[in-house]
């Protein structure tokens, strides 16, 4: 599926939010191989589950022509420096969901970037009758469970010991769930 740009800003940035297109996918391909470095917050080291151009240009693909799915990118300067998925399932008992997922570059933390791509995921869910937006969180990202709690997110479970972090300690999942009725 795909949205309508947006143009916005925040703290002396301009930044644009948009639907990926097929020619994102070598500079997406890069991006998340460089995001996956900068943080443990997500579930991948740096080369872990790498996707390459054709599997990027892949997912774009599919992403436009299915109405369960939304792939969001985000730009400064014309340069990807974040993006968001919805991904839904086909089956006809979880048609009703979508897992949502983002990543930002460091660098542009604290600029709303992740909290505006949220927003848009959300604004599209429900104005296509999505009934609920899964997503998954490490316990320790306090920023974002706050962020998720603020966009009507509750936490729906706990996956205990469920990652394994650079210094050698297991760390919870925080399941969470946002409904619309």
């Amino acid at each position: 599926m795909k949205i309508n740009q947006q143009k916005l800003c925040s703290k002396r940035i301009k930044y644009v939010i948009r639907s990926a297109i097929e020619k994102d996918a070598t500079e997406l391909s890069q991006l998340r191989l460089q995001i996956d470095g900068e943080t443990e917050n997500l579930d991948r080291e740096r080369g872990e589950a790498y996707i390459d151009v054709p599997g990027f240009q892949q997912m774009i693909k599919t992403d436009t022509e299915n109405s369960r799915n939304l792939f969001l990118v985000a730009l400064v300067d014309d340069q990807i420096v974040g993006f968001s998925r919805c991904e839904g399932v086909y089956l006809n008992r979880f048609s009703h969901k979508v897992e949502f997922g983002v990543c930002v570059l460091k660098a542009f933390w604290g600029y709303g970037i992740g909290k505006n791509l949220l927003k848009e995921s959300i604004a599209w869910a429900d104005s296509y009758g999505i009934k609920k937006i899964t997503l998954s969180v490490l316990e320790t990202n306090d920023k974002a469970v706050n962020l998720y709690r603020k966009f009507g997110f509750e936490i729906e479970g706990v996956l205990k010991k469920d990652k394994l972090l650079s210094d050698g300690n297991y760390y919870n999942t925080i399941v969470m769930g946002r409904f619309n009725d």
